[in-house]
């Protein structure tokens, strides 16, 4: 048997074709393609910028069409607290409290310590006058040393906290 034959033979038994080839799926995470997920965190990034220099029209586009994209990812790959998160995220900054808040509780379902989630649930319940429900987010970010817990607290505290 020659060296050609042996090596197609070593990767078929072996499965490293099918690794390689999963490795250029845009859908694996491991391709240089962005994903919907990144593509929408992309967008809230810059929407995120656009809110602090208050060019809110412009963030209000980016924040669509991130949420638009996170539609299409929770579709694809459903249950997932990063996505659920950004979710909840988008759709309150949107303005849509409720629909926000129910995806927040979807994703605290999968991960009840998710700070991301945590921390947004926290604020969503501030801007809705539920103190209460605000401090408990707060308590479950209280031993992560983390800037979320401290923006969190800021934030019930009454101070306006900057991102950036």
């Amino acid at each position: 048997m020659n060296i050609k034959k042996i090596l197609v033979t070593l990767i078929l038994t072996t499965g490293l074709f099918t690794n390689l080839y999963a490795a250029g799926s845009s859908d694996s995470g491991s391709s240089k393609t962005k994903t919907q997920y990144d593509m929408a965190v992309s967008h809230i990034k810059a929407a995120k910028k656009l809110e602090e220099k208050d060019k809110l029209k412009k963030a209000k586009k980016k924040y669509e069409k991130a949420q638009k994209l996170l539609i299409q990812s929770n579709e694809k790959f459903p249950n997932k607290a990063d996505t659920l998160n950004y979710l909840g995220f988008t759709t309150r900054k949107l303005g849509d409290f409720e629909n926000g808040e129910k995806y927040y509780l979807q994703g605290l379902a999968i991960n009840p310590y998710h700070i991301g989630i945590n921390e947004y649930l926290g604020e969503l319940y501030v801007a809705t006058n539920r103190h209460n429900l605000a401090v408990e987010r707060l308590e479950v970010l209280k031993g992560c040393d983390c800037r979320e817990y401290e923006d969190l607290k800021a934030i019930i505290a009454g101070e306006k906290v900057s991102k950036y």
